[in-house]
């Protein structure tokens, strides 16, 4: 279906303490402003090597990998509306087949993306396909597993859970291990591109609270269990969290919660999940170029939706201006880079 385009394991220790008043207002009002030199791009399902940013002449993708060789399980599933989704059912559409729920979105948010990001690898949000035999699946009844799995010591590859609005949640620590969060490798709203230029979190999507209302989730983890804002689903303080950020409520069922400290989502997957290095089955987000190289010193400060695929970024090194304009069709990515010396270059790529 269409959708709607809109305007390692090195393990750190993150007390499980609340942040402070003005990083808890940071992270719930959108403005993150902590920076770094370098960012490692976030591993994305299926990506491949077809280029690289910046060359005059990049080297043609061969035909994108897709999800011919998976079931589409959306043919024979009935569309159902899942608290939390509902709000978006203008870009998402969530499916029961099964024990499974599916669900479909094309990637994009309709809020500013990658403003505020310091580190940054060179990627640029592009829709994605999450439809069909790829649309994203989580468990309709999860269950408890024997043996959890943390995100501190794994996960560090693809999603591991769903934001209301459509948008994969991403490990709170980057393919390094580092907090991606501290690295300022993430935009206002907590998101940036992978390798695939996909766009997805990597930190609690608050700014849904709006939205779906604080008592109903901003998000499901691919395990099943539901996430939920600051606040329980029978409106009382969220206390008591495990090492996961999850606690068993008042109706006696387990769900997880989104913190303004570590690990900002769900700490990893209490439910049963089949994991290789990533879960499975999730999403493929193929590469159409190779994986962008950081840009020490940019810092991006405007992204627009200019409508019928077309997307300007912009960003400053040193004071200087840079720009990357490009229009994304069902086959290729035009794109026109300005450079912060002046210097221009084009580059077009098969999908």
């Amino acid at each position: 279906m269409n959708f709607p385009h809109h305007p390692h394991e090195h393990p750190h220790h993150h007390p499980r303490i609340a942040g402070s008043l003005d990083r808890r207002a940071l992270l719930k009002s959108g403005a993150f402003g902590l920076g770094a030199m370098f960012l490692a791009a976030c591993s994305s399902s299926d990506s491949k090597s077809a280029g690289r940013y910046g060359n005059s002449s990049p080297i043609p993708s061969t035909s994108r990998p897709d999800a011919t060789d998976r079931v589409d399980l959306t043919a024979g599933a009935t569309e159902k509306s899942l608290d939390g989704f509902d709000a978006f059912s203008d870009s998402v559409r969530t499916f029961t087949t099964g024990d499974l729920w599916l669900v479909e979105s094309n990637g994009l948010p309709a809020h500013q993306m990658m403003v505020g990001i310091t580190s940054w690898q060179q990627q640029v949000p592009v829709a994605q396909a999450y439809s069909g035999a790829n649309a994203w699946q989580f468990p309709v009844t999860p269950e408890m597993a024997d043996s959890p799995i943390s995100a501190k010591t794994g996960l560090f590859r693809g999603a591991i859970a769903i934001a209301a609005n459509g948008i994969p949640i991403f490990n709170a620590l980057n393919n390094r291990g580092d907090d991606a969060f501290l690295s300022g490798e993430l935009d206002e709203f907590g998101g940036h591109c992978g390798r695939g230029d996909d766009y997805h979190y990597h930190t609690a999507p608050f700014h849904l609270e709006e939205a779906v209302g604080p008592r109903n989730p901003i998000a499901y983890a691919l395990d099943g269990y539901a996430i939920y804002g600051s606040v329980e689903p029978d409106g009382s303080a969220v206390v008591d969290l495990d090492e996961f950020n999850g606690h068993t409520g008042t109706d006696g069922l387990y769900h997880y919660h989104g913190t303004t400290d570590y690990p900002y989502i769900n700490g990893g997957l209490v439910g049963v999940v089949e994991v290789s290095d990533q879960v499975e089955p999730q999403p493929a987000t193929p590469g159409f170029r190779g994986a962008g190289e950081p840009l020490p010193g940019a810092t991006i400060t405007g992204f627009d939706d200019l409508g019928d695929g077309s997307y300007v970024l912009e960003y400053t090194i040193d004071d200087k201006a840079g720009m990357v304009a490009y229009t994304v069709t069902d086959t290729t990515v035009a794109f026109k880079f300005t450079s912060p010396t002046g210097e221009v270059t084009s580059e077009t790529y098969s999908r």
